[in-house]
């Protein structure tokens, strides 16, 4: 408190003595002379910068990083998922592949044990479309969105394991 009323007093008594030099300048030189003496009297002010409450004005607003991932970022699934959507892929065992003439099927089993039927055209996991069932693999193609508005496929391979294998 007392360094901000010594601050007032120094700033006021440099304001006054601002205003005398330009009382004098004006009745002796010249309007140059007076700016320049003005400036003169304006350096020994002091200039406190608070930083409380301020953010810092040399961070950008926007980082490179957040920049770049956020363009490539996959979009979220905004549906409610049901049945296999509720399962990705990788929780599933494909234990058995049924090749009849136009009705082929297969049977995956989750970690519980309990058993389900897959479908060519079946929707399985957040993005998947089960596009093809084969005497030992069910392949099943996963499809999703960036932020900017890019298409990204990919494959995955079931793979119908022997007797023994694990």
């Amino acid at each position: 408190m007392q360094q901000k009323k010594i601050l007032l007093q120094t700033v006021l008594f440099c304001g006054c003595i601002a205003i005398s030099q330009i009382a004098n300048c004006l009745e002796t030189t010249s309007q140059e002379q007076v700016v320049a003496d003005m400036l003169a009297t304006n350096k020994t002010e002091l200039f406190e910068y608070i930083i409380d409450g301020r953010s810092d004005p040399f961070v950008p607003f926007i980082s490179v990083k957040s920049a770049s991932t956020s363009i490539d970022e996959i979009l979220p699934v905004g549906n409610q998922l049901s049945g296999m959507q509720l399962f990705e892929p990788g929780q599933l065992n494909l234990v058995a592949i049924i090749m009849a003439e136009d009705n082929d099927f297969a049977m995956a089993e989750d970690t519980t044990g309990k058993g389900y039927i897959l479908r060519t055209g079946m929707e399985i996991g957040q993005r998947g479309i089960i596009t093809a069932i084969q005497s030992n693999e069910v392949i099943i193609e996963e499809t999703a969105f960036t932020r900017a508005g890019k298409k990204l496929t990919s494959n995955i391979v079931m793979l119908l394991k022997k007797e023994g294998e694990e």
